[in-house]
């Protein structure tokens, strides 16, 4: 049988444009957005939102690298008042976007400015109530906690330099403001700095959904130190052991566990009610 010769392949035309969706196509390439190297965990903190960079600008002891402002946000800082420590750079809002995490919400503003000082434990007023976090890592917890601490006038909330976010990008926007206000006391060992602080008085309260007591049942007095375990973990085992009370918070609803940022809320709302002094006749 004669071999059968096939007629020449022709070739496609080219595409005049995307093959519009649904039909097998994909439409246009998006472009490529850029994406930042990983940090340096020494360089600066990353700083962005409205509440957030306004907080650390009016804030003396704050020391800035670069400030990156749009047009808008500018204008904005110049109706406010705000005596700036340097001239920002004018950038779109691209700019901006590009060197921050995927839907970070920067209302056209972005810092780059040093740490603030980390107290020592001994160095803390043994005044008034501190929390001490045993291995929270969500930065978006942290920063919840950071924003209640500074509503309640709490002296400073003691973390360990691992197993803890740091005090920059996501948990400062969530913060909202609050890195400026609440110090942010890092040691190296949790159980240490428990210790350090019953040396100098404080009374230590774990809250923990498998506490043996209510926290409203619990005699509470200054100066006291919180202690928040990470969800679903709770509190270790040694600091459970150094802690005066482990306590829980009853709740009278369905759902008896609450994220550890609303618990902390709670637990403050509680605590600095109980220790307000009575008032005068």
């Amino acid at each position: 049988m004669p071999e059968r010769k096939w007629p020449p392949r022709q070739p496609r035309p080219a595409a005049k444009g995307p093959r519009p969706l649904g039909q097998g196509g994909i439409g246009p390439r998006p472009e490529r957005r850029f994406r930042p190297a990983p940090r340096d965990p020494d360089g600066p903190a990353v700083l962005y939102g409205w509440h957030t960079v306004k907080a650390a600008l009016e804030n003396p002891h704050r020391r800035f690298r670069r400030l990156l402002a749009t047009e808008n946000a500018a204008r904005r800082l110049a109706e406010d008042g705000l005596k700036l420590p340097m001239t920002p750079e004018l950038v779109r809002p691209d700019t901006i976007a590009g060197q921050l995490p995927p839907d970070a919400v920067h209302q056209g503003l972005l810092a780059e400015a040093d740490p603030l000082p980390s107290p020592a434990i001994e160095d803390l007023p043994a005044d008034g109530i501190v929390l001490a976090l045993d291995q929270i890592t969500d930065p978006h917890n942290v920063g919840a906690i950071l924003r209640s601490a500074a509503a309640f006038d709490v002296k400073a909330v003691v973390i360990t330099a691992r197993h803890s976010p740091e005090a920059t990008g996501v948990l400062a926007k969530s913060a909202s403001g609050a890195l400026e206000h609440v110090p942010i006391a890092e040691i190296g060992n949790l159980a240490r700095g428990l210790e350090g602080l019953k040396a100098r008085g404080f009374l230590l309260v774990g809250l923990d959904s498998l506490g043996t007591t209510d926290l409203a049942a619990v005699p509470l007095t200054a100066p006291l130190a919180l202690v928040l375990g990470a969800e679903g973990k709770g509190l270790r085992q040694l600091t459970r052991s150094l802690c005066h009370a482990v306590a829980r918070l009853d709740l009278p609803g369905a759902i008896k566990n609450l994220n550890v940022s609303n618990a902390a809320a709670i637990a403050l709302y509680m605590a600095t009610a109980r220790l307000k002094p009575p008032a005068g006749p």
